[in-house]
């Protein structure tokens, strides 16, 4: 065990354990709301910008959100592991430092006009995305099973303000470059990302002291091998237990159905005249995503985590027919993206909720990086085929074949629920203790 370790790992009575929880979520929220500022306002001009370079009606505008997932899921993997080893806090800077680079590198990649350069640079800033995916699990290291999904909720909900502020922020700061620096319009967002990155990296180091997965005991001390499992292995205890297999269901349908839909809005909107309403009807859905987490969190832990995926579902129905309806009438995407935004949160908390109970807790901290891998890898694919589809056979085919997607998770969250009914808190015991 190394000194850093040794200082943090501390045998903490019921008061001073939910005082060090409280003091986990302050810090973990105040580097959310930052992170999830620099997401926002970023990746909002990402399609804009493989437009610039290969053209308005190119289908591959879906590649940057498809090259920011796509590093979210593989990075999450990467971060998590490191987690496993050291601690919540080394894997949450490593993050948040590559996600700075890669907003570096996207500017050049902007100004060059080089796809490549830019695609490389979002593939690193994915790392900023799954920090903040992994910092919900880290509200849970110190909380009390009951309080799970009100923990996680709270750190989600914090990625609110961030969230909101950042898509208004492009304009800002697209001015701002190119009056203040004279770079090209779309480097503005990205440059204002990078620094917001650094900052989230220098809160957490800061103010994320002691370690809560540390602290919890979820550290190996030395002597024990403190290799994290195989890939293979997390996904074998993922289909070992029914509630996992649905959790990673819930997680990675309710990430394909709102990235499909949400990349080709913004284009959608642009390619019909609307491109300046494209971001407050962004800053709407980011505001669906993560406002309502408090309310999403206490539905969860007191009605079950499977009813709220089902009812995630049923938003997320919702929210794709409309979008497959609203043909160029602007208006309707607005209520369309609010509830996506809200489907996602209640699939995300309900599932992520339900995986962490799910699963052995010296299995934990590995499958929680394995699902972030298969939910934002399969995101991924979804934010780069979303522009083939959308320039084949139109948005409103997309926005219904994420509808489909988001029914079949609802038949399997309902036959999950009947199945459950007898189960005492909707979860059945965990084969190993905290």
């Amino acid at each position: 065990m190394t000194s850093s370790e040794a200082r943090e790992r501390v045998v903490l009575t019921g008061p001073e354990r939910a005082e060090l929880q409280r003091r986990t979520l302050r810090a973990l929220a105040t580097g959310q709301i930052v992170g999830a500022a620099a997401l926002a306002s970023a990746v909002t001009v990402g399609a804009f910008v493989v437009q610039d370079i290969l053209g308005q009606d190119t289908p591959w505008a879906g590649a940057a959100t498809a090259t920011v997932t796509t590093g979210t899921a593989l990075m999450a993997q990467v971060l998590s592991r490191r987690m496993q080893r050291l601690g919540r806090r080394p894997g949450l800077v490593l993050g948040y430092r590559l996600a700075a680079v890669g907003g570096a590198i996207a500017v050049v990649g902007v100004e060059t006009q080089m796809l490549a350069v830019f695609l490389v640079g979002l593939f690193l800033f994915g790392n900023g995305q799954a920090a903040n995916l992994l910092a919900r699990y880290a509200a849970t290291d110190l909380a009390e099973p009951a309080e799970r999904s009100r923990a996680m909720s709270s750190i989600v909900f914090a990625s609110t303000f961030g969230a909101v502020a950042g898509p208004l922020l492009v304009g800002p700061a697209e001015h701002a470059g190119e009056a203040w620096l004279g770079v090209e319009r779309y480097s503005g967002p990205w440059l204002c990302s990078a620094v917001f990155f650094v900052l989230a990296s220098t809160i957490t180091t800061i103010r994320l002291r002691p370690d809560p997965l540390v602290a919890a005991g979820g550290v190996a001390a030395a002597g024990i091998d403190r290799r994290p499992p195989a890939l293979g292995a997390t996904f074998r205890a993922v289909a070992d237990h029914a509630g996992a297999r649905l959790a990673v269901t819930a997680m990675v349908v309710s990430q394909v159905t709102m990235v499909a839909v949400m990349a080709m809005t913004p284009v959608h909107l642009k390619l019909h005249g609307h491109e300046g309403v494209s971001q407050y009807v962004v800053s709407l859905h980011i505001a669906g995503m993560f406002a309502f987490s408090p309310l999403v969190g206490r539905y969860s832990d007191r009605r079950g985590r499977r009813s709220a995926i089902a009812v995630g579902a049923v938003l997320l129905v919702v929210a794709g027919s409309t979008a497959a309806l609203s043909g160029d009438v602007e208006q309707l995407l607005f209520p369309s993206l609010w509830l996506l935004g809200i489907g996602w949160n209640f699939g995300l908390i309900g599932g992520s909720s339900l995986l962490v109970e799910s699963v052995p807790a010296a299995q934990r901290v590995a499958v929680q990086g394995s699902a972030d891998l298969a939910m934002s890898l399969c995101g991924g694919i979804a934010g780069f085929a979303s522009g083939f589809v959308r320039r084949a056979v139109g948005y409103h085919v997309l926005a219904t074949l994420a509808t489909v997607a988001a029914g079949a998770l609802l038949v399997a969250a309902f036959i999950a629920h009947l199945r459950s009914r007898s189960l005492v808190g909707d979860v059945a015991p965990v084969p190993a203790a905290d």
